[in-house]
């Protein structure tokens, strides 16, 4: 399997067909490259890290590396439903997983929250950073830590982990957008990484300040990934932007909005977990959240949906949204 392919459908990542690549880490021996946002404000933005795993683990064990929830890197690489046993997955070594970070304005930067790492007995800076895939370099850990000969590793001792980000906006040419960091990998260009990601090498150059179309090997890339928002759609009180091919649980986990990477559109309907969730029904009608229902006329038809509308107080919104088209949804005629 080449590594284009094993990219690609990174998405199944828990799937048993995933094969374990046996592999050695070489460390990057050259000066790396990586993008920095200055930023002013105090806001954050939601943003991803491509994490290539430099041994096997189960969810669990990288959710607890990230300081994430499991559900959220199993909702950024579309994997559904959750189960019980879902943390508990192992994955294979050089898999390629998303993880959903807030990206926050630090000392003048956009860096991400504070990961906290224990340090193990054998750990070294080295192995830190390469548990962290190459995403952060020993020598940021030395530095942001303050380690030195009067200040060294110490067993069950607390390391900040200074992993990237960028926000820029949450918008790339006038689309929504969320900024992934990316480490290259060994015979890989801006070609390819653009390919992969559904981007553009004039992007890549644009996002990351390039002066020329060359990366090498460890260079950490901010990678445009196209997404839906909710901005425009009217809710209450829920504000969602979720990267395309992923989805996000919102309403106290009762309903599951996803990002088709075909049209960009946001699409909400009840989540199916087993928790107590009410008012999925829109008011009047036997439609309940994410159905329609479609008329068909001599000149088109007519489609009712029943539409997410945010949540207030505990209670799910919803509405009806009519619409009226010449070519039906989903025929030729």
């Amino acid at each position: 399997m080449n590594k284009a392919h094993r990219m690609r459908n990174y998405l199944q990542f828990l799937y048993p067909q995933i094969l374990c690549i046996i592999f050695v880490c070489v460390p990057y021996l050259v000066q790396t490259k990586s993008t920095i946002e200055p930023c002013s404000s105090s806001d954050s933005c939601p943003s991803l890290l491509s994490y290539l795993l430099p041994w096997e683990s189960k969810v669990s064990e990288i959710a607890t590396r990230f300081n994430v929830n499991v559900s959220d890197i199993l909702a950024a690489n579309s994997v559904f439903p959750i189960t019980p046993s879902s943390a508990n997955e192992i994955l294979c070594a050089k898999s390629l997983v998303k993880i959903p970070i807030s990206c926050n304005c630090v000392d003048g930067i956009r860096r991400s929250l504070p990961t906290i790492y224990t340090v193990h007995a054998a750990d070294t800076l080295a192995s830190i950073s390469e548990g962290y895939g190459g995403l952060v370099s020993a020598e940021q850990i030395k530095s942001v830590n303050n380690i030195n000969g009067t200040n060294p590793l110490t067993y069950e001792g607390t390391l900040v982990i200074p992993l990237p980000c960028t926000c820029f906006n949450n918008e790339n040419n006038g689309v929504a957008t969320i900024y992934m960091s990316y480490v290259v990998e060994r015979g890989e260009s801006l070609g390819s990484i653009a390919a992969v990601f559904g981007t553009t090498v004039s992007d890549l150059e644009t996002v990351n300040g390039l002066g020329e179309a060359e990366v090498d090997l460890g260079d950490i890339l901010s990678v445009p990934i196209a997404a839906c928002s909710s901005a425009t759609l009217n809710w209450y009180n829920d504000n969602l932007i979720v990267p395309n091919g992923s989805y996000t649980l919102t309403a106290s986990n009762c309903i599951k909005c996803t990002c088709e990477p075909i049209d960009l559109k946001m699409r909400c309907f009840p989540s199916g977990l087993d928790i107590p969730c009410y008012n999925l029904r829109c008011k009047g009608s036997k439609l309940v959240i994410g159905d329609e229902h479609v008329k068909h006329s001599k000149t088109g038809c007519n489609v009712s949906q029943c539409v997410y509308r945010g949540h207030r107080g505990g209670k799910i919104l919803s509405s009806i949204m009519n619409s009226s088209y010449v070519q039906c949804p989903g025929n030729n005629y």
